[in-house]
């Protein structure tokens, strides 16, 4: 025979909770508890609340450039609650509800767009990486990451997320390829929010779906509603066992909206249509998971009501923590980068001098001058 198919497949879409509320009790039942579904809706919540917190902050001049999470936390959310806690969490910058779920303390991703460095400061035991702002660099790390932890027998994955827009870089291609090929266990996560800053996902990707793109490299690929909690749970489980067991990793195609701007700098307005953002603004993954409380009887107005006051408390303690923050010194930029300090740089610590300057500070005594703040 001359000519014969070599290779067919196909790409799943995976749904359980859509818009309207509507469950899919085949897919979904027993796959998160009541009882965690009520917590992660209160998480999913003060994510919400912190959210416009922080784009005030930047509007009035406390904080820097933020981009908006609102509308993409179940992606994430979705992830962290079915991955193990010492799992690897490598994310970009709109993964803020997963993050805090995973553990990374509230206040560091306020310090990070504040352009204070302890930000990026991950507590010992959280299994996080720093927010990753070059585009697409974070999937490498992730690779790497999933690569240490099976040459060292742990049983921990990566999972790393991304946008549409990243899948055009180079480093998504040569972290795909190397985790495929050396059988690595990772889980690619692509937010598909429709639009890379201006472009559109259209002009990223001529494929129907983005999702396929991991098909070229041998990986299992899925294309999720990346607006539904519960369908994201079951695909970054599924992919999970696939990374543990099989050490395979997993291209996700997660299905989303950015609400908001891409970040404070931008005005979406002059590149959207207002009747696309009105019709995402339906299919927002916080008003669905409330449409399945009360469905369920799991909630009431006055719960709702106490709700709404703990996340102001709990945003309100967040920023004061951020902005008391004791004030950073010149001696971090020397502390921070060395274990051991060479003894030149020891005197410039200590002098705040250097020989360009036409000095010789080698007499004075090696001791820590006090340091002016840095910000």
């Amino acid at each position: 025979m001359p000519v014969k198919t070599v290779y067919e497949t196909s790409i799943e879409h995976v749904s359980i909770l859509d818009e309207h509320g509507k469950f899919d009790a085949k897919l979904g039942e027993g796959l998160i508890p009541d009882e965690d579904v009520v917590k992660l809706y209160e998480h999913m919540s003060v994510c919400r609340h912190y959210d416009e917190v922080a784009f005030k902050l930047q509007r009035s001049g406390r904080m820097g450039t933020y981009p908006q999470n609102m509308g993409q936390e179940a992606a994430s959310l979705g992830a962290a609650y079915a991955l193990q806690k010492d799992d690897w969490f490598v994310t970009c910058y709109r993964e803020n509800a997963g993050l805090f779920w995973h553990g990374l303390p509230m206040e560091h991703v306020l310090l990070h767009w504040m352009g204070d460095e302890r930000g990026n400061e991950i507590p010992e035991g959280c299994y996080c990486t720093p927010l990753a702002i070059p585009i697409g660099t974070q999937m490498l790390h992730a690779a790497g990451l999933a690569w240490a932890a099976k040459y060292n027998g742990e049983n921990r994955i990566a999972c790393t997320f991304f946008g549409d827009g990243a899948t055009s870089e180079g480093d998504f291609h040569e972290a795909a390829n190397f985790a495929a090929n050396l059988d690595l266990p990772v889980v690619f996560v692509c937010q598909n929010n429709s639009w890379a800053i201006s472009v559109p996902t259209k002009i990223q990707c001529s494929a129907p779906t983005v999702a396929q793109r991991g098909i070229a490299y041998g990986m299992p690929c899925v294309q999720v509603d990346g607006n539904d909690l519960f369908a994201m749970v079951k695909v970054i489980r599924d992919a999970a066992v696939r990374a543990r067991d099989e050490k395979r990793p997993t291209f996700i195609e997660a299905v989303t909206y950015r609400l908001g701007d891409h970040t404070t700098a931008d005005d979406a307005r002059r590149y959207r249509d207002a009747d696309e953002v009105e019709m995402w603004k339906k299919r927002d993954p916080l008003i669905r998971l409330r449409l399945f409380l009360d469905e369920r009887k799991l909630w009431t107005t006055k719960k709702e009501e106490a709700l709404q006051a703990s996340a102001k408390e709990i945003v309100s303690a967040v920023v004061k923590r951020a902005e008391e923050i004791a004030e950073p010194t010149t001696n971090d930029i020397f502390d921070h980068t060395f274990a051991e300090i060479p003894p030149n740089l020891r005197v410039q610590r200590s002098t705040l001098r250097t020989h360009s300057l036409g000095q010789d500070p080698s007499p004075l005594r090696d001791t820590q001058a006090a340091s002016a703040p840095t910000r």
